[in-house]
């Protein structure tokens, strides 16, 4: 039996399996969150801050431009971080510190600020690599410039909550698939239920008016 769906039948279908909507939603909000919180490793992320100068802090007078790489201070002590990235990313001195960690390396805009951000499952550990590069960078620093100057903004400290996984956004995302997969199936069953339920149904199926109805005495006396 064909069966031509509006608007206003859609809404009636849904009302009408409105428990099991709301089952379906419930139990999909259920296992996404536990899936969230006990199933996925949490990932734990920190960050330490170093700086680098174009120049010595300990040159004055008509000696300080011999002892700068570029000739302007900020714009080549910008200019020097990018190329310390590109540096510290590509040594085999700092890489062998990752220790299963993911690390990027990332200068602020227009400045000569280098986080150094790392992220894994294990907060200590992610804290103490950040340090160690951190640390390490001087010495990678101090092997490839003669001049210039390389130090520590900021340490790295253990996190104490995941970055991820976001527990109420993976429930809120099984909230919504379970309504909506609900929704579906619910139109889906009432697409494929061939039986006659209604006069609408008879007048559809056989084409004939229905003029009379004879009523369930024995339904209505319960």
């Amino acid at each position: 039996m064909t069966k031509n769906l509006t608007a206003q039948k859609i809404i009636g279908i849904l009302l009408n399996r409105l428990k099991f909507i709301i089952l379906v939603t419930i139990v999909m909000g259920l296992l996404f969150f536990l899936y969230s919180k006990f199933i996925i490793t949490p990932i734990y992320s920190t960050s330490s801050m170093i700086y680098v100068q174009n120049y010595n802090s300990g040159t004055t007078g008509i000696n300080e431009e011999n002892k700068k790489i570029y000739s302007s201070d900020i714009s080549g002590s910008s200019t020097l971080a990018n190329i310390c990235v590109t540096l510290f990313q590509n040594s085999d001195k700092l890489t062998s510190l990752y220790d299963g960690c993911l690390v990027s390396m990332e200068v602020s805009e227009n400045t000569f600020f280098i986080t150094i951000n790392v992220s894994g499952d294990d907060p200590q550990k992610c804290a103490n690599v950040a340090n160690q590069l951190a640390d390490v960078s001087k010495e990678v620093f101090k092997d490839h410039f003669q001049y210039g100057q390389i130090g520590t903004i900021r340490e790295a400290k253990a996190p104490e909550r995941p970055d991820s996984p976001n527990n109420l956004k993976n429930t809120l995302i099984g909230l919504v698939v379970g309504l909506a997969a609900s929704c579906v199936i619910s139109i889906l069953l009432e697409l494929i239920d061939t039986t006659i339920k209604s006069d609408d149904d008879i007048q559809t199926v056989y084409g004939i008016p229905v003029f009379a109805e004879i009523p369930d005495f024995e339904n209505q006396s319960r």
